[in-house]
């Protein structure tokens, strides 16, 4: 019986709004890598209802990849370990936005859903604001652009240690909200 650890690596993010690529741009360099068959790469963009699906899926721990605005200079990067939200949706709620993707709702849905609890982590990358005179921006700014590499050493570190077994050190308690 194989034992290794199914892995869920998601990127995630709206190319034409700067660095809110970030995600999109990490799962694209990474899914041209050859990773073993339990290791997934997926780009998901702001398709939050695919997301959704794929967590509902039998994974043993998901990597979210995203740009994650927290204060920090842009381009420094977080390991997170989000805490599971609080309270079940209330009724009437919309957990997902066709037309954009939040992944502390997408992960409320997939419980509502029944979904079943396994380990998540999320590495986020501090974004440079938008300015406010900007529909559209696409491509991700120097700093961001530059911690992408660093994202993918991390994440390829991360799903080692979880094949291995071995629990990495992330932000306790964190919220996917700042």
């Amino acid at each position: 019986m194989n034992m290794t650890p199914r892995i869920l690596i998601a990127g995630i993010g709206n190319i034409f709004f700067g660095d809110d690529g970030f995600g999109v741009e990490v799962a694209r360099r990474m899914a041209g890598r050859p990773w073993p068959e339990s290791v997934r790469v997926v780009d998901f963009g702001i398709r939050g209802f695919d997301l959704t699906f794929a967590l509902l899926e039998d994974h043993d721990a998901v990597i979210l990849v995203d740009a994650v605005p927290r204060g920090g200079v842009p381009g420094t990067l977080y390991v997170i370990e989000p805490e599971p939200e609080p309270g079940e949706p209330e009724p009437g709620e919309m957990l997902i936005d066709p037309h954009a993707l939040d992944p502390a709702r997408v992960l409320r849905t997939v419980k509502a859903l029944g979904g079943k609890s396994r380990r998540i982590l999320l590495v986020g990358c501090e974004p440079t604001p938008i300015r406010d005179d900007e529909d559209i921006a696409p491509g991700l700014s120097e700093p961001v652009a530059s911690a992408v590499d660093e994202a993918i050493a991390i994440i390829e570190s991360l799903v080692k240690d979880i094949q291995e077994g071995v629990s990495r050190e992330a932000a306790p308690s964190a919220s996917l909200n700042p």
